[in-house]
């Protein structure tokens, strides 16, 4: 099986020299991007959802064999939470179906304070087409139920597993994806920190047991600061490759 392993993001000052050289064009990210890493978590679409053609054209840029994933827009998943999805549905659809062979999965995090509705929730995956690969990001404690995984599991949605402060760390497989966010280490605030290197050895571990139980894995870090983000997602791939 395969493990796609990146970042959250791409365009980053703080990045250089760490991923870009001193003085690259924003413009010329993604392409040092794409050199190092085999898939990206799109996270700008979360603020502002970009064009078809935007879609189209990552889809020219990217190199054979890579995988975008995308952040649901925050206007479905934070304003409206869920209800009445066809709209955004629709707009979703037509733009990742420009993704073609480089699409990865929809990634759909609900807020914290957004309590559990297995009905709203439901109603919302069922509305999916076949083909679109959704992950979840459940944040509030009350989803945290065994009757919500299997709800997840009849739709064939991943449950998001999480790394981070104060968040659930539950290594469970609702789908034949699986899909990792590792936020950070810090105990005292999300974004922050750097993995050790015990620490991606034992998601190394994790994430080889997925891939022997059959599943596809996607692991994002978004510890942007500092590039930490880059030198974990480094390092775990060269765990795994090992």
């Amino acid at each position: 099986m395969t493990a796609w392993i990146g970042t959250s993001g791409w365009s980053y000052d703080h990045w250089q020299p760490e991923l870009y050289p001193p003085g690259l064009p924003s413009a010329s990210r993604l392409g040092a991007y794409t050199a190092r890493f085999d898939t990206v978590e799109l996270n700008a679409s979360f603020y502002r959802w970009p064009r078809d053609s935007t879609f189209a054209s990552w889809h020219r840029r990217l190199p054979d064999g890579f995988r975008m994933s995308v952040k649901a827009p925050r206007g479905l998943t934070h304003a409206k939470r869920l209800y009445a999805p066809e709209v955004w549905i629709d707009r979703m659809t037509g733009a990742l179906h420009e993704l073609g062979s480089s699409r990865g999965m929809l990634l759909v995090q609900l807020p914290p304070a957004m309590e559990r509705d297995d009905a709203r929730l439901g109603y919302f995956l069922s509305r999916l087409p076949g083909w679109m690969r959704v992950a979840v990001e459940l944040r509030h404690p009350s989803w945290h139920d065994p009757a919500v995984f299997d709800l997840l599991e009849r739709h064939g949605a991943a449950y998001c597993v999480m790394s981070g402060a104060a968040l659930p760390c539950i290594l469970r497989a609702t789908a034949h994806e699986v899909f990792v966010r590792l936020h950070g280490p810090d105990h005292g605030s999300l974004y922050a920190g750097s993995y050790s290197d015990d620490d991606l050895r034992w998601w190394a571990d994790r994430i080889r047991e997925w891939e022997q139980a059959g599943h596809e894995v996607y692991a994002y870090f978004n510890n942007d600061g500092g590039a930490n983000a880059v030198r974990n997602a480094s390092t775990l791939r060269a765990l795994l490759s090992t």
